[in-house]
């Protein structure tokens, strides 16, 4: 399912106040705007429709590994 000319995605879950968790990572489905396909990285990762009393961010994986870089 990795598919490199569309890149992909790093989820995480707030656990509580500032409080973050990587739950995984999910390929970019093309054809889907930015934030539809946000979404649905989300919904990749954690296997079904999120709660209203959950919090995800969804950070390009591009971007997370340049933040890893010292």
């Amino acid at each position: 399912m990795n598919s490199p000319g569309h890149g992909g995605y790093v989820v995480l879950q707030q656990v509580r106040g500032d409080e973050w968790r990587m739950i995984g990572e999910a390929d970019r489905r093309p054809g889907l705007p930015a934030r539809k396909s946000r979404s649905q990285a989300v919904r990749d990762v954690i296997g079904r429709e999120v709660r209203e009393d959950e919090v995800f961010a969804v950070v390009p994986r591009s971007e997370w590994r340049n933040g890893l870089d010292h």
